[in-house]
């Protein structure tokens, strides 16, 4: 429900440094119901016709804006052969605990510390601190939302603060 992204400098006015923006189902200026509605349908549609749902970070990787770099596109693209390919499927994977992401440990054509971020930052305690600001910020957003969740699912609305 939480869509992430961040206004970046050269694509929106004024913007120097990126700025990180939520957007419900990445589409909340045109989606006139709740988003835990459009959320249930896609849970719906992604059983009913065995989907598989993957996340790819195409945004910063290596450390903050300033020190780190966009994801290079050949990884990008690496990634999503191996999607297509079906060997991320068969890959081990291991769980990024605070956010409850499910990640594989090799992709071919990718960097393994990029798989997992805080390998890839040379200051660590700088990625854990932004890996909190970041968990912070979803937490925050999905209060928007609370109203229309039901409560047995409200638990599940944001990255684990006690990590």
């Amino acid at each position: 429900m939480s869509g992430y992204t961040s206004k970046v400098a050269g694509t929106e006015m004024g913007i120097k440094e990126p700025v990180p923006t939520f957007s419900a189902c990445f589409g909340e200026a045109f989606l006139p119901l709740h988003p835990f509605v459009y959320a249930e349908m896609l849970e719906k549609l992604c059983k009913e016709h065995h989907v598989k749902v993957w996340l790819i970070n195409t945004g910063w990787v290596r450390g903050p804006y300033g020190v780190g770099q966009r994801m290079d596109l050949k990884q990008t693209r690496a990634i999503i052969q191996g999607i297509h390919d079906s060997s991320l499927d068969m890959s081990e994977h291991q769980i990024m605990r605070r956010f409850q992401l499910k990640v594989p440990i090799k992709v071919r054509g990718v960097p393994s510390e990029l798989l997992r971020p805080i390998e890839s930052w040379a200051d660590k305690e700088a990625y854990k601190k932004a890996s909190m600001d970041l968990a912070l910020k979803f937490n925050k957003n999905f209060q928007r939302y609370i109203g229309g969740v039901p409560s047995t699912l409200i638990k599940y609305g944001g990255p684990n603060l006690d990590l």
